[in-house]
C-alpha cells in the first residue's frame, strides 16, 4: 500500500468522529488566532515604553497593553483546553472502535490463520498497534492544524512587516522540507520494523505466562528470561537505529531554525540601526520568528509520529482487510437428524501442506449412533472431528451432515448443531455458571442449575463458598480436571447439540474422576449421533460400531467383540494400550 493510501486510511478513521473534531477544530483556531495577537499586544507595549512620551501616558499604555495580554491569554487557553479535550476523546473513540473492528476481523478468521500466528503477536497488533494509530489520527490532526495555522499566520504577519527579513528567515525552508521527505521515509521502514520486533517479544511473554506451570516444573525460569531478554535486544537494536534517526534529523531542524533566528536577529539589528525598524516592531518580528521556528519543529515531531503510525498502520490494515479462506454457505435446515459421512475425504493442514493425514477416507455414522474412532497416534482421529466441526474444510472429497455438504450449511448453525468435548476443556476466566452458560448465553438460570445436576457438576460447585459464582481463574486453573470436564460437559448439555463429539474426554482423568465424568457422558451421549475418540476400553466396548484408522484411512469397522475376533491392528491396539483393564 502507497504511503498516499495509508495516510488516506488512517483519516478515515476519524470520520465518525467529524462532529467532534469540528467543534475542535474552531476551538483550535480560535486558540491558534489568539497565539498570533499576542506579538502585536507586546509591540504596542514596547513602542509605548520606547516612545519617551509623558510618563503617565507611558505608564497606561503599558498596563492597558498587559491586561490585554492576560485576557488573550486567558482566552486562548481555555479554547486550547477545549480543543484538547474534543480531540483526545474523539481519539480514544477511535481507537476503540478501531480495536473493535481489528478484533472482529481476527476472531472471524479460519482456524489455520491461528495456526500459522502466534498469540502474542495477534494481542500486540490489538494493544500496541492501536494506540501508536490513535493519536495519529485525532490528536496529532489537531497539532498539525494549529501549527501550520501557527506557521503561516505568522510568515503572513512577517512578510507584511519586512519582505527581506521574512525571505531570509524562509530560506532554510527547502531544506527542511527534503530533509523531512528523505527521514520519513527511513522512519516509517524502521518503525514498522520496530513493531514487529516488539510482537515477536509479546509473543514470547505471552507463551511463557500461558504456560508457567511447565516452565516452573522444569526450572526453566532462567532460560525463559534469556529468551525474552534477546527479543527484548532485537527490540533495542532497532529501537536505538530510530533513536539515532530521530536524533540527527531533531539536531539538524534545531540547527536550521536556529541558523534562521541568528539571521533574522542580525538583520533586524541592521534595519534598526538605521532607523528603517522600531525596537516594537523588531521584538514583534522576533516573537513571530520564534512562532514559526517551534511550529517548524512540532511540524517535524508530527511528521515523526505520522510515519510510526503508517508503519504500524500496515500491519493493521492487513488484518483488517483479510478475508477468511473459508466461504461461508447461507442454508439453515430447520432440524438436523444426525447423519454424519466422510466421502472419499483427503486433507491435510494449511500449515503442513506437504503432509497428508487423512488419503480418501469413508466413513458414515447414522443419526443417533455411538462410534468409537480408535488408531495409532497420528492417524488422523482429531482431524476427523475438527472437520466435522469444519475448522477446515477437505482438500478433496466432502463431508456432509444429513446429505449436505458442510459447505453449503451457515457455519453458526453447523456448530450449534456439532458440540465437542476434548481432553482438556478450555473454560474462561469467568464464573462457573459464565462458563456453563457459555454453550447458550440465553438459558436461564434454572436452565444451568438443571445442566450442571445432569453433567454431575451440581455438587461439587455447591460446596464452594461462592457457588455458581465461584470464578474458575485463566484456562479454569482453579478447578481439578474432573471439575473442568464436569463443567464442560454440563456447557455441552446446555447448549443441546445433535451431533457429539468426544475428544479423549476421559483420558487425563484418575479412576475416581472417570467414573463421574463418563457417568455424565452416558447422559450427554443419549439420543445424539456420536463421535468417541478414545483409548479406554470401557468407552470403546459401548460403542455400537468401532472404526479403526491408520494413515488417514478406515481399515476395520465393526463392533469391539467382532473386531478382537477378526484380529488385526484393533487387537493389536487393544492388546497394547488396554491391557490394563
Amino acid at each position: 500500500m502507497s504511503r498516499t493510501a495509508s495516510l488516506r486510511r488512517l483519516f478515515a478513521l476519524a470520520r465518525p468522529e467529524a462532529p467532534l473534531l469540528a467543534v475542535g477544530t474552531v476551538a483550535l483556531l480560535v486558540s491558534a488566532g489568539m497565539g498570533l495577537l499576542y506579538p502585536l499586544l507586546v509591540q504596542r507595549l514596547v513602542d509605548g515604553v520606547q516612545s519617551g512620551a509623558d510618563p503617565a501616558a507611558g505608564r497606561a499604555a503599558v498596563d492597558r497593553a498587559a491586561l490585554q495580554l492576560v485576557g488573550l491569554f486567558a482566552v486562548g487557553s481555555a479554547f486550547a483546553a477545549l480543543r484538547a479535550w474534543l480531540f483526545t476523546w474523539a481519539g480514544e473513540r477511535v481507537v476503540a472502535r478501531l480495536r473493535e473492528r481489528l478484533y472482529a476481523s481476527v476472531i472471524g478468521q479460519e482456524i489455520a490463520f491461528f495456526d500459522e500466528r502466534r498469540t502474542g503477536e495477534l494481542t500486540s497488533r490489538l494493544a500496541s498497534d492501536a494506540s501508536v494509530l490513535q493519536n495519529a489520527v485525532t490528536v496529532n490532526v489537531s497539532m498539525l492544524l494549529r501549527h501550520a495555522v501557527l506557521g503561516i499566520g505568522a510568515v503572513t504577519v512577517l512578510m507584511w512587516t519586512s519582505f527581506r527579513l521574512a525571505s531570509l528567515m524562509l530560506a532554510t525552508v527547502p531544506v527542511v522540507v527534503i530533509a523531512a521527505a528523505l527521514y520519513g521515509r527511513a522512519l516509517r521502514r524502521l518503525s514498522r520494523d520496530v513493531q514487529d520486533a516488539l510482537a515477536r517479544a509479546s509473543e514470547v511473554a505471552e507463551e511463557t505466562f500461558s504456560g508457567i506451570r511447565t516452565v516452573r516444573a522444569f526450572a526453566r525460569e532462567a532460560w525463559e528470561r534469556g529468551r525474552y531478554g534477546e527479543a527484548i535486544a532485537a527490540t533495542l537494536r532497532l529501537a536505538r537505529r530510530r533513536a539515532g534517526l530521530v536524533a540527527a534529523f531533531t539536531g539538524g531542524i534545531g540547527f536550521a531554525g536556529q541558523a534562521a533566528i541568528a539571521a533574522v536577529v542580525w538583520y533586524g539589528g541592521v534595519l534598526l540601526v538605521e532607523g528603517r525598524m522600531t525596537f516594537g516592531e523588531l521584538t514583534s518580528f522576533l516573537l513571530y520568528t520564534f512562532t514559526v521556528a517551534f511550529s517548524v519543529g512540532a511540524l517535524a515531531g508530527l511528521w515523526e509520529d505520522f510515519m510510526k503510525a503508517l508503519g504500524a498502520s500496515e500491519r493493521v490494515f492487513e488484518l483488517l482487510d483479510r478475508e477468511p479462506r473459508l466461504p461461508s454457505g447461507a442454508l439453515r435446515p430447520s432440524a438436523a437428524e444426525g447423519a454424519v459421512r466422510f466421502d472419499a475425504v483427503s486433507f491435510a493442514y494449511p500449515s503442513r501442506p506437504d503432509a497428508p493425514v487423512l488419503a480418501g477416507l469413508d466413513l458414515e455414522l447414522r443419526p443417533g449412533e455411538v462410534v468409537a474412532l480408535v488408531g495409532p497416534s497420528g492417524a488422523g482421529k482429531s482431524t476427523v472431528a475438527a472437520l466435522l466441526s469444519r475448522f477446515y474444510d477437505p482438500g478433496g472429497g466432502r463431508v456432509a451432515l444429513d446429505g449436505r455438504d458442510l459447505r453449503e450449511l451457515d457455519p453458526d448453525w453447523l456448530r450449534q448443531q456439532v458440540g465437542v468435548v476434548s481432553q482438556e476443556p478450555i473454560l474462561f476466566a469467568t464464573t462457573i455458571a459464565g462458563n456453563i452458560r457459555y454453550g447458550r448465553p440465553g438459558a436461564t438460570e434454572d436452565e444451568v442449575l438443571a445442566a450442571a445436576r445432569a453433567a454431575y457438576a451440581h455438587d461439587f460447585v455447591s460446596a464452594f463458598p461462592e457457588g455458581y459464582a465461584t470464578l474458575v481463574g485463566e484456562r479454569g486453573v482453579r478447578l481439578s480436571g474432573g471439575q473442568k470436564q464436569r463443567v464442560a460437559i454440563a456447557r455441552a448439555l446446555l447448549k443441546d447439540p445433535r451431533v457429539l463429539v468426544l475428544d479423549e474426554a476421559t483420558s487425563a482423568l484418575d479412576a475416581e474422576s472417570e467414573h463421574l465424568v463418563q457417568q455424565a457422558l452416558d447422559r450427554l451421549m443419549r439420543g445424539r449421533t456420536t463421535l468417541v475418540i478414545a483409548h479406554r476400553l470401557s468407552t470403546v466396548r459401548r460403542a455400537d460400531r468401532v472404526l479403526v484408522l491408520d494413515g488417514g484411512r478406515l481399515v476395520q469397522q465393526g463392533t469391539h467383540q467382532q473386531l478382537l475376533a477378526e484380529g488385526g491392528l484393533y487387537r493389536v491396539l487393544v492388546e497394547r494400550q488396554f491391557a490394563a483393564a
